[in-house]
């Protein structure tokens, strides 16, 4: 009802027309005549609040945002869904756009850096690559040069501070200087402690950076404006730009691509924001030169050398020779190869392998304890043989003259000797000798046809294969018999 028809019914009223006049006269029913007159005031029905789906659900969405400002509708939608929601996405998107447009977005002021400066470097994670039956974390640090957004990235297996001080130091090979001051999070790494300003930084780390002359600067906590530039033009750049769509079989071929991408794409690209392409922008006069001594910055660590030869380092197993067995090495390592060594002698250098629990030998120390183990028992058959006496002596040297195996003759003269005794077996070498027949294949005949196989039991096998192979002195018989013979002059010499 308007309000001009309101003033009507009363107008009419007040002149006197009863309710079924006015009514007749403005076309309207008596009750609705009668309810304006009673109460002029408009009022319009207040309408009914809708509920929303979403309603039941907007404090723990509020929740989700303030620990993940970021997160997808999808992933809320996830969460939600959890706790019993049944609506669908596309309102919560609409819930999430109003919620996030009410934001008040900080303002920063953007920092152009000079020539020679100032480079900020950062972490990312890549997931993994396959070696064997297992998998390797895989990382990308970015490094760049501030003023001209020259960018350098490596990929690698490890965020422990030897490959965090090593891929630094390959950046700055590869910008062929440094720069006044070096910004970064606040990593383990880097920063052991930190209250508020005062931080203090690991010690190896700035022992590393002192021979460059540049200065560390870690970010405030929770504040990647101070790193701008490596935020968005480093990982997530490369994450974005480099990653999708490509596969990798280790870890060389994966920075083998980042750097072919790196030359060509990254560096040779029209930045938005200089408007320059950073290859062109770059100054490397502005920055500091290398110190003529670069830092060492290999994986390091000590490992003893098992009875198998080998020594455990980063989960795999690395030989190493005879010699060293019970000995502990010094380890260094890096992404390609691993060195061993003793009191600063080089042991053992192998290729790095980044599978787990995988055995890598140099054929030349297995090669050693296996000539190593033949001469040993070599020394022990002839020093059994000599022991015979001294016809054996000139029989295996007259071998030795014809060209034959000395190693052959011993062994078999040896088991004959197991066969027939020791006693037969000089026997026969001395008839051989003799006629001048140098050769074993002459005496097994002749014990063959003169001496009768000895009664024996086949050796008991023992479990240490050392033991296997020990061989016992045939005992001098005439011993015993001075023995006999001494103790019977003694009784003698107590008749008289």
């Amino acid at each position: 009802m308007d309000k001009r028809t309101i003033f009507e019914i009363h107008r009419l009223h007040d002149i006197g027309m009863k309710g079924r006049q006015i009514a007749r006269t403005l076309g309207l029913s008596r009750p609705t005549v009668r309810k304006y007159l009673a109460n002029p005031d408009i009022t319009k029905p207040k309408p009914v609040a809708k509920t929303s789906k979403l309603t039941p659900f907007y404090d723990h969405i509020k929740e989700l945002l303030e620990n993940w400002p970021g997160v997808s509708a999808v992933v809320i939608k996830q969460r939600i869904d959890d706790k019993g929601y049944s609506g669908g996405l596309s309102i919560l998107r609409q819930y999430l756009r109003a919620i996030r447009s009410r934001r008040k977005h900080k303002a920063y002021i953007r920092f152009e850096s000079q020539a020679g400066e100032q480079m900020q470097f950062d972490w990312g994670h890549f997931g993994s690559l396959p070696y064997g039956n297992t998998h390797r974390k895989l990382y990308c640090m970015t490094v760049i040069e501030c003023h001209s957004r020259m960018l350098y990235l490596e990929f690698t297996h490890s965020l422990n501070k030897e490959a965090m001080m090593r891929t630094l130091l390959n950046a700055f090979i590869f910008f062929n200087g440094t720069a006044a001051e070096l910004v970064h999070d606040n990593l383990k790494t880097s920063v052991i402690e930190r209250v508020g300003d005062i931080i203090r930084f690991n010690e190896d780390y700035l022992y590393f950076l002192r021979p460059f002359h540049i200065s560390p600067f870690a970010c405030g906590l929770a504040d990647a404006s101070a790193k701008g530039k490596i935020e968005k033009g480093g990982i997530h750049y490369v994450r974005y730009n480099f990653w999708p769509c490509r596969t990798f079989s280790n870890l060389d071929d994966v920075n083998a691509q980042a750097w072919r991408w790196r030359d060509q794409v990254a560096n040779a690209r029209l930045h938005s924001t200089t408007n320059e392409i950073p290859v062109q922008r770059f100054q490397p006069n502005a920055l500091r030169l290398l110190p003529p001594v670069l830092p060492d910055v290999r994986d390091s660590a000590d490992a003893k050398v098992h009875t198998d030869c080998r020594f455990k380092f980063d989960a795999n197993y690395y030989s190493a020779p005879h010699w060293m067995v019970g000995k502990t090495l010094n380890i260094k390592a890096d992404n390609h190869t691993v060195w061993a060594t003793y009191k600063d002698k080089l042991i053992a250098e192998h290729q790095r392998s980044w599978q787990r629990r995988a055995v890598i030998e140099n054929p030349n120390h297995i090669k050693d304890l296996l000539l190593t183990r033949k001469k040993a028992r070599q020394n022990r058959q002839q020093q059994l043989l000599f022991s015979m006496g001294e016809p054996v002596k000139l029989f295996l040297d007259a071998l030795a003259a014809a060209g034959k195996s000395l190693s052959y003759a011993a062994g078999k003269l040896l088991q004959l000797r197991e066969q027939y005794g020791a006693e037969a077996v000089l026997n026969a070498i001395q008839t051989a000798s003799r006629y001048k027949a140098f050769g074993v294949d002459y005496v097994e005949n002749i014990l063959y046809q003169t001496a009768r196989l000895k009664s024996s039991y086949p050796p008991v096998v023992l479990k240490n294969s050392a033991l296997n192979q020990l061989q016992l002195e045939e005992p001098d018989l005439l011993l015993y018999d001075a023995i006999t013979l001494k103790k019977r002059n003694k009784n003698d010499d107590s008749n008289k």
